[in-house]
């Protein structure tokens, strides 16, 4: 498959969204709302539950599973208070020594003026800032597409996973064809040139590992990948807060070093 073809796998409708997710790997849920300052965003939804016997922290981008949920959901674009949803139960997290684990799948935060009023830009520095020396495990999965700061958002983690028709991009291929030759339609060769693809994410260290995808089994899928997660975590927690704050400062300086040979 092409840049471009991984690409519109990752916006397939019928994928499955965070929301199916948590509910496979979680037990015990319990959904939390709000930011404490202005509302809730359903475009994150978040709260705690157990995977395994094990306390956690989950977090995840929902786009919406028909059109009157994706309305709602800004067709998984988050506004600020999302952001700062998201945060504050992060601080929770590490307040009462939970992992964090964070579903992504956005084409982008909110760009529209209200959000632009209520701080988006702020919202999401907050989150790259505190998630960096957040002292409790965070792994991050990009279950479909991970669009620019938005996507970033929420993947400052110890370990990130892709899923191999998942993407992640500083910039829509649309949105780069735009700028670079003023033609939308030149998506697909500018989807090459960003390097967009889960081997790509791999390639770069950007990614731990690819995850495969099989949505026919679901639910086997989902098992494969509590096994994954709960391996992470047993070696994660063997850190110290401090420790684990400082395996992922510098898991993110190496990121874009390179040699000239």
């Amino acid at each position: 498959m092409t840049a471009y073809e991984r690409l519109q796998a990752a916006r397939d409708q019928n994928r499955p969204t965070s929301r199916a997710y948590i509910e496979q790997l979680f037990t015990e849920k319990l959904e939390l709302h709000g930011d404490r300052k202005f509302a809730d965003d359903e475009a994150i939804i978040g709260g705690i539950g157990y995977l395994g016997e094990t306390p956690v922290t989950f977090i995840g981008i929902e786009r919406g599973r028909d059109l009157q949920e994706r309305i709602r959901c800004n067709f998984g674009c988050p506004m600020p208070e999302g952001y700062r949803k998201a945060l504050r139960l992060m601080k929770q997290a590490e307040k009462f020594s939970r992992p964090v684990i964070c579903f992504v799948d956005t084409s982008g935060a909110f760009c529209g003026e209200e959000a632009e009023e209520r701080g988006q830009g702020q919202a999401i520095a907050d989150n790259l800032l505190e998630m960096m020396r957040l002292k409790t495990p965070i792994i991050t999965i990009v279950i479909g597409e991970g669009g620019s700061g938005g996507a970033l958002a929420l993947s400052v983690a110890n370990k990130l996973y892709m899923l191999e028709n998942s993407v992640f991009s500083v910039i829509s291929p649309e949105g780069c064809a735009s700028i670079l030759w003023e033609d939308a339609k030149e998506a697909p060769a500018a989807a090459e040139c960003l390097h967009i693809t889960a081997e790509d994410m791999k390639h770069f260290g950007v990614a731990e590992e690819i995850l495969k995808e099989d949505f026919d089994n679901f639910e086997q899928m989902c098992a494969e990948m509590k096994e994954t997660l709960l391996a992470d975590l047993k070696d994660l927690t063997a850190y110290s807060g401090e420790e684990l704050s400082k395996i992922r400062y510098e898991r993110f300086r190496k990121l874009g070093v390179y040699q000239e040979g």
